[in-house]
């Protein structure tokens, strides 16, 4: 048999080394992985037997005027943190509550604020009650996620079963209520490892070093960095900057699908509610690994990216010139038994930018949580926001309003006359003029100059009602204006609104809604705009307070409020001109002539007032609101205002505010400080 023909030897050998060499590509390409590519994975793994996460809050973005003035920023502050992965397991309660007390011990000692959100508060008598307004934590704390108690279960019996589960039995009730409080917290906020629960918030150096110092004993308790929001001046438009608190059960079910946890903060109102999305910014990761000998490091995975810059249409000096004249107008009226109270809004008349929008009384926000139970308790309601919520019955000021119906209705010309005797009969009822006219003889425009009841009242009978209503929807009364913030709707009297509440359209209530009386009850920011239609020529803007949305680095714009103009009412030019130039006189030669005079222009304006009943001292009495629209320049206009000063006995007494108001805004302000770029920053 013939032998196969073997390979050369030195053939054998060349594919032997080509499998050596492939081999030890291979290993080398993949030790190169393991030691260059995947080195942090393999380290990881090495130290980690375990590894857990926790989220890092962004810090929310500043709130600045248009100017670009810092209103709202956020600045680093000290938190006293519980960390899951330190401290004490629950199989170890009674060293979590000497901790929790000694941690609370140490900071009322020190006089700052822990977070206390149990439901249940003491009541001097030495028992406890439920806190006020807060239904649904109470619900919680009775549900069986938390104690199981039936839902009649009364705050006694709750406390008692706080005191047996966390084993409080040997601490006075105050005590014990303060560790409940805690520990209720902790598991309502799903305490652990990959959410830590923030014990205190903003906490001095001091303390924070104490803490530090004893870390031993406060096992588990870290001291984070964390934003806290802080204002340029709190007392500075509150109402419209807003606040931030703990997220509530109801918000965290509403927010739960875009990342929010339980124990997050979030807008509670003001542009901090409003501009929630963009503020907040982008949480952060924070890992920790625990090797096999139980040592824990940590390790930020993922930064947290910083919030929006929200950009707002308010001017910071104009808003603070607002707020100081309405401050003081009010306190002049000292004879008055009503509580000093009023608002004062500005807009843009060309785009329904928001200028200002001042409230009284006011508070500090900045201070509000120190500060909240004085503050809610005080006369007047400072937490009202009078500008956006606050409604009125607006008197003369609705003149204007019968003015421009009735022009373009044709029930009135420019030659109309009415005779004002002083009274007015109507189906067997008598209404009253006490205005003073240099005619008897009154045409339009001398009827809003001097303000005639008479001549109102029979333009309103030859309207009607119905007709009266549809020209103050037009002009946007009645109804929401749609600000970003939370505002009332007000009334429209009509038939259909006394039918909505069991009464009847009297034959009276025409003539009283026709010189804005009867059930009409409008809201400042709605007046304002009414005036700004008016003046503009009959374009209703959506007034906003927002002007545009700025990334966190300045560099790119994510939102920008243009003009919206909601109505174009197609009055004409010509009966709006007999209607502005009434205006024009009150202001120049009429009720404002005085507080108006010296203005660097010419302005418009309209005062009213109006009756209100108000409980004083436990009866009621027959009171005043003075209230005034106004605008500048009369030729060109560019802002209109609104101001309601509350038990004012005429629209008269209120126009300092307006005039301080038109002042400031006309007149130079080249030392205004503002950014060294304005493009880049308001772009």
């Amino acid at each position: 048999m013939k032998r196969a023909k073997q390979p050369p030897k030195n053939v054998r050998g060349k594919v032997m080394l080509a499998l050596m060499i492939g081999t030890f590509a291979v290993f080398t390409g993949v030790l190169i992985r393991m030691q260059i590519f995947d080195y942090n994975d393999y380290i990881s793994a090495e130290r980690a037997i375990s590894t857990k996460q926790a989220v890092v809050n962004a810090t929310r973005g500043d709130i600045l005027d248009r100017n670009g003035i810092p209103l709202l920023t956020s600045r680093e502050a000290n938190t006293v943190v519980f960390e899951a992965a330190y401290f004490p397991p629950l199989s170890a309660q009674n060293e979590r509550n000497r901790i929790i007390i000694g941690l609370i011990n140490l900071l009322e000692g020190e006089g700052e604020v822990w977070l206390d959100r149990l439901p249940i508060k003491l009541d001097g008598k030495g028992g406890v009650v439920f806190a006020e307004n807060r239904k649904t934590d109470i619900e919680y704390l009775r549900s069986a996620d938390m104690l199981d108690l039936n839902p009649y279960a009364d705050a006694g019996l709750c406390m008692d079963a706080l005191i047996e589960r966390y084993g409080l039995q040997d601490y006075t009730l105050a005590d014990a209520r303060k560790i409940a409080s805690v520990c209720y917290s902790m598991r309502r906020t799903v305490f652990s490892a990959s959410n830590p629960y923030t014990f205190a918030e903003d906490v001095s150096l001091d303390t924070a070093a104490r803490i530090k110092e004893n870390s031993s004993f406060y096992r588990g308790v870290e001291i984070g960095v964390a934003s806290c929001r802080e204002y340029m001046d709190g007392t500075l438009a509150p109402h419209i900057l807003g606040m931030v608190g703990a997220i509530s059960a109801e918000e965290y079910q509403a927010n739960k699908d875009k990342g929010y946890a339980l124990n997050d903060t979030i807008g509670k109102n003001g542009i901090e509610k409003a501009m929630e999305s963009f503020l907040r910014g982008k949480n952060g990761v924070k890992t920790f690994f625990t090797d096999a000998e139980g040592h824990v490091t940590e390790e930020m995975t993922q930064p947290p990216v910083k919030g929006a810059n929200v950009v707002l249409t308010i001017d910071a000096g104009l808003q603070k010139v607002a707020q100081d004249a309405l401050k003081k107008t009010l306190l002049s009226n000292s004879s008055s038994p009503v509580t000093p109270a009023g608002a004062a809004v500005v807009i843009d008349c060309r785009n329904g930018e928001i200028l200002a929008c001042a409230s009284y009384p006011g508070y500090d926000i900045s201070t509000y949580s120190e500060n909240y139970k004085a503050i809610e308790s005080m006369p007047g309601s400072p937490l009202v926001n009078r500008g956006l919520n606050g409604t009125y019955e607006a008197g003369s000021t609705m003149k204007p309003s019968v003015a421009i119906a009735g022009l373009e209705e044709g029930v009135i010309t420019a030659d109309t006359r009415i005779r004002c005797t002083g009274r007015y009969t109507y189906k067997d009822m008598v209404f009253k003029c006490d205005q003073y006219h240099v005619s008897p003889m009154v045409s339009v425009v001398a009827a809003i100059r001097e303000s005639c009841n008479i001549f109102f009242y029979d333009t309103g009978i030859k309207l009607g009602i119905s007709k009266i209503n549809e020209y103050r929807t037009v002009l946007g009364l009645g109804q929401k204006t749609g600000t970003e913030l939370t505002e009332s709707a007000g009334v429209l009297d009509s038939l259909e609104y006394r039918d909505s509440i069991g009464q009847a359209w009297l034959p009276g209530y025409t003539l009283q809604s026709a010189i804005g009386q009867a059930g009409n009850l409008f809201t400042p920011i709605q007046l304002a705009n009414y005036c700004a239609t008016i003046a503009n020529g009959g374009t209703r803007y959506r007034p906003h307070f927002v002007k545009t949305v700025k990334s966190c680095d300045y560099a790119s714009t994510l939102l920008e409020n243009q003009a919206q103009v909601v109505f174009k009412t197609g009055f004409s030019q010509k009966n709006l001109a007999l209607v502005k130039e009434g205006m024009h006189q009150v202001a120049t030669i009429g009720y404002c002539r005085t507080a108006f005079a010296g203005l660097p222009v010419e302005a418009a304006a309209k005062t009213g007032t109006s009756q209100v009943i108000r409980t004083i001292h436990g009866s009621p009495q027959k009171t005043h609101n003075g209230l005034l629209i106004g605008y500048a320049p009369y030729d060109k206009p560019q802002i209109a205002v609104c101001v309601v000063c509350e038990g004012f006995d005429s629209g008269t007494a209120t126009s300092p505010v307006a005039a301080a108001i038109f002042d400031y805004w006309f007149s130079d302000r080249s030392d205004l400080s503002g950014p060294q770029d304005e493009g880049v920053l308001l772009g």
